[in-house]
């Protein structure tokens, strides 16, 4: 059974095996052959479904988070390479200095980045433990001198506050990358 695109990863709940049928097929029987198949196939589409599910696991470390980006449009039949879907990469950082008063933190992701990466998500939330508030990175306000603007590049994160941000003392940077 294949993967059904409309519902992404998917497995159906219509696998239902009777004990007392399977404890009456005979072990010689071409029955029970089609029943190795169809349980082999069940068992196929279960670990490809969990193996393709977008993880919980938020680590400092690089993990594969389980979502898969399109293959790359410039590999082809004409390439070395062969299209084949991406994984992506997450990273957490534990960022625990405050954030700046009107400035710039620079943060060192430890990423090793090619003309291959793609960073497909950038974001962090931060936390105001002493006075219980917490707010998104990147941040929007009507207010423009309230706006924190995140972003990568090669080597660094940067995070800007136009604003006295100092009493945000917790900070976990996601990133999310293509290496291919």
């Amino acid at each position: 059974m294949a993967l059904s695109t409309q519902y992404g990863a998917y497995v159906p709940t219509n696998f239902i095996w009777d004990v007392q049928k399977l404890q009456e097929v005979d072990i010689k029987s071409p029955d029970f052959k089609e029943l190795l198949v169809r349980m082999y196939q069940n068992l196929s589409l279960m670990a490809t479904v969990l193996n393709i599910k977008d993880t919980g696991l938020y680590q400092i470390t690089e993990v594969v988070n389980g979502q898969m980006y399109f293959s790359n449009p410039s590999n082809n039949s004409s390439t070395v390479a062969s299209p084949a879907l991406r994984n992506v990469y997450r990273k957490v950082i534990n960022y625990t200095t405050a954030l700046p008063n009107t400035g710039t933190a620079t943060i060192p992701h430890g990423i090793t980045c090619t003309s291959t990466t793609t960073f497909t998500r950038i974001y962090a939330t931060s936390s105001d433990t002493s006075g219980n508030n917490y707010i998104p990175i990147p941040y929007a306000s009507p207010t423009a001198g309230n706006n924190i603007e995140l972003h990568v590049d090669g080597t660094n994160v940067y995070i800007i506050t136009g604003s006295n941000r100092t009493n945000f003392t917790q900070t976990y940077i996601i990133l999310e990358y293509l290496q291919t």
